[in-house]
């Protein structure tokens, strides 16, 4: 049985981490306006959040500039333009997605508002996020490398990808439930296992959850009882699919007084609702639920969503055989 004070009291070491333009983004192609993301920028600030997350750095080769707002491809001159130079105690961060990103559109950590790359990769590919951490850690940022989808990997390919990264300068390493497939016990036995490699090379260990069975925020207290210290949230859950654990929960839960969820009503109010007017969609669904307990990636419930289609036993036929 957990102690109790795991839960009750707080620790100077959690971090939380806003991703609401880069797991928000894939929701609307990260056409945010700048209005909106000053405003985010203001209210993390305001709420004692410490890192907000401005997106992708993806590759133009690889994307049209066309099909997708700036936060897609997130610029230090864009980020500049919106935010200024953030002289303030909180933290900038942009994901770098394996095969999808280019070196050399990183520059010099002194030459960017850029405090954290958060590298994300599947086991895989790890060779190449190995490659991006060196690099982004040579160049002056604090790295993080998020490893996707570890419900549908095997324990011993975990292990090997952890003792792969013992070696590097990464700063912190993270759960990460793409599929939102897995339940608290489950949380509790794979942090158990980040804990005990990043006691051994003076890591971090983070958690990012989805919400497709209704259990992001109950895996992320999981998580941070276990001691991780990096805590993912979205603004209303925005997020992929399903979404993430919301950030107005995980506020509200945490005990440490630096944290103010007043602002972040606020920013709901005013910003967050105008999205869910205008016709975005996100959040819990039955189409998002299936994939979940089937352990699959939500491509299919999103298309499914797109399509505006409620023939959810038929889908769920479609997507179990």
């Amino acid at each position: 049985m957990k102690e109790l004070a795991n839960l009750m009291g707080y620790r100077e070491s959690i971090k939380v981490v806003d991703a609401t333009l880069r797991d928000g983004g894939l929701v609307n192609d990260f056409y945010f306006t700048d209005d909106f993301v000053k405003e985010l920028y203001k209210t993390n600030v305001e709420a004692g959040v410490d890192y907000m997350e401005l997106g992708y750095r993806a590759s133009k080769k690889v994307f049209d500039v066309n099909k997708f707002g700036k936060w897609k491809f997130s610029s230090d001159d864009d980020i500049r333009e919106v935010i200024g130079e953030n002289n303030t105690d909180l933290k900038l961060a942009i994901m770098a997605d394996i095969g999808r990103h280019e070196l050399q559109d990183f520059d010099q950590k002194a030459n960017s508002p850029v405090d954290l790359i958060r590298v994300a990769t599947y086991i895989h590919q790890m060779p190449e996020a190995i490659e991006m951490i060196n690099d982004a850690a040579k160049k002056g940022y604090e790295t993080s490398c998020n490893i996707m989808a570890v419900s549908g990997a095997q324990k011993e390919d975990v292990e090997v990808a952890l003792n792969m990264l013992a070696d590097t300068p990464v700063d912190c390493i993270y759960i990460v439930d793409s599929f939102g497939s897995l339940f608290p016990e489950q949380i509790a036995r794979i942090s158990d296992l980040y804990m005990n490699f990043a006691a051994k090379h003076n890591k971090k260990v983070g958690i990012h959850a989805h919400n497709n069975q209704q259990l992001a925020f109950a895996n992320t207290i999981e998580a941070c009882s276990d001691g991780v210290d990096w805590l993912d949230a979205t603004y209303l859950a925005m997020g992929r699919g399903a979404g993430n654990c919301a950030m107005e929960l995980l506020l509200g839960f945490l005990k440490n007084p630096k944290y103010d969820i007043y602002p972040v009503y606020k920013f709901i109010e005013n910003q967050m609702m105008k999205l869910k007017d205008d016709g975005i969609v996100w959040g819990y669904d039955m189409q998002y639920l299936m994939t979940g307990q089937l352990n699959q990636h939500p491509r299919t419930a999103i298309q499914f969503t797109k399509d505006k289609r409620r023939d959810y036993a038929e889908f769920y036929n479609e997507i179990s055989q």
